[in-house]
C-alpha cells in the first residue's frame, strides 16, 4: 500500500471511529436479542472499504459480537494484498484469530462463496472456515453438489446455508426452489435466507420465511424502499417487524445478519445504528410480547 493510499485510509477510518454521533450510538439489546434467540451479526461486506481487521475495530465499537467474512476482503491495512479466504497462509489465519480475540467477535460464517461439485476446492474452503472456527459457509452451489457438500458438512461439523441472489442472477432466487432443494438433505443444509433480494425478485419475505421454516440457518437482513434500495429496518417495504415476528413463532436460534449494500462512510456508520435501534425497538416490543 502506497503512503497516500495509507493516509486517506487513515483520514476515513478516524472519521468512522470517531464521531460523536457514531459513540452515542445504543449497542444491541442483547437481552431482548437472547430472549427470543436471536444473535446480530455483520456481513463484513457492508464495510467493503475497510480491510477485515478495520471492520472488526468498527464492529468493536458497534456493540457487534458476531460476523460474517466474505470472500476477497482485505485481511489487514498492512497486508492488504492477502484476502479473507482458503488461499490465507496459516500464519495470517493465526493473525486473524488474535484480532477476532482481542475485539471480543465471533466469526460466525463465511460467504457468499463458491462451493462446486469439485472435492478438493470444497474441502479447501470447509478447511479453511474449520481453522477459523466458522461454523457455517454460505454459498450458492449447483444442486447436484449438494451430496457432496452434505457429506463434508457431517465430516467438518460445518453447516452450508444456500443464499438467494435477485433473480436472474441465482438459481434460488425463488425460495420454492429451494424448498425442494432442501428436501432430501440434512439439517446441515439449509438457508442463508436475503430478505431484501426476495424483494428484489418481487417475492414476499415473509411469506418465504414461512415456506422455509425449520430449514433457515441465519437471515442477510434487509428492508428495501419502494425503489428497492437500502434504507434502515422497519422504514422500508420489507416488513421488519413482521420477519422478526416470523422468526419468533418458528422458534429455533437464528442468526441475523446486517448487510447494507448502499452509502459509504459516516452516512453508512449512520445507517447501520439506525438499524441496530430499530432492531431493538422491535425485538423489546416482541420480547414482551412472549
Amino acid at each position: 500500500m502506497n503512503r497516500r493510499r495509507c493516509l486517506l485510509l487513515a483520514v476515513y477510518v478516524t472519521a468512522m471511529l470517531g464521531g460523536t454521533r457514531f459513540a452515542a450510538a445504543a449497542a444491541p439489546d442483547e437481552a431482548a436479542l437472547d430472549k427470543l434467540g436471536f444473535r446480530l451479526a455483520c456481513q463484513a461486506y457492508t464495510f467493503r472499504e475497510m480491510s477485515a481487521f478495520e471492520t472488526l475495530d468498527l464492529l468493536k465499537r458497534l456493540g457487534i459480537r458476531y460476523v460474517e467474512f466474505y470472500p476477497g476482503q482485505k485481511l489487514s491495512p498492512d497486508r492488504s494484498d492477502l484476502k479473507v479466504g482458503p488461499d490465507l497462509p496459516a500464519d495470517q489465519i493465526a493473525r486473524l484469530k488474535d484480532k477476532l480475540k482481542q475485539t471480543g467477535i465471533e466469526a460466525v460464517s463465511f460467504g457468499v462463496t463458491d462451493l462446486t461439485n469439485d472435492e478438493a476446492a470444497a474441502r479447501k474452503t470447509f478447511e479453511f472456515a474449520k481453522s477459523v472456527g466458522i461454523k457455517t459457509i454460505v454459498s450458492e452451489p449447483p444442486q447436484d453438489a449438494l451430496p457432496l457438500l452434505d457429506r463434508l458438512a457431517a465430516e467438518y461439523d460445518v453447516r452450508v446455508a444456500i443464499h438467494n441472489h435477485p433473480k436472474p442472477k441465482s438459481i434460488y432466487w425463488n425460495c420454492d426452489t429451494l424448498v425442494d432443494a432442501l428436501k432430501d438433505r440434512s439439517p446441515r443444509i439449509g438457508a442463508c435466507a436475503d430478505v431484501g433480494h426476495w424483494f428484489r425478485s418481487d417475492l414476499v419475505p415473509v411469506e418465504c420465511l414461512k415456506k422455509l421454516e425449520g430449514r433457515i440457518i441465519e437471515s442477510h437482513f434487509k428492508d428495501l424502499s419502494p425503489e428497492k434500495l437500502d434504507v434502515p429496518w422497519g422504514t422500508g417495504r420489507c416488513d421488519a417487524r413482521g420477519m422478526l415476528a416470523e422468526f419468533k413463532r418458528q422458534g429455533r436460534p437464528m442468526t441475523i445478519v446486517i448487510e447494507y449494500e448502499s452509502t459509504k462512510g459516516q452516512e453508512l456508520i449512520d445507517n447501520v445504528t439506525k438499524c441496530i435501534d430499530n432492531l431493538n425497538t422491535m425485538a423489546r416490543e416482541l420480547a414482551g410480547a412472549q
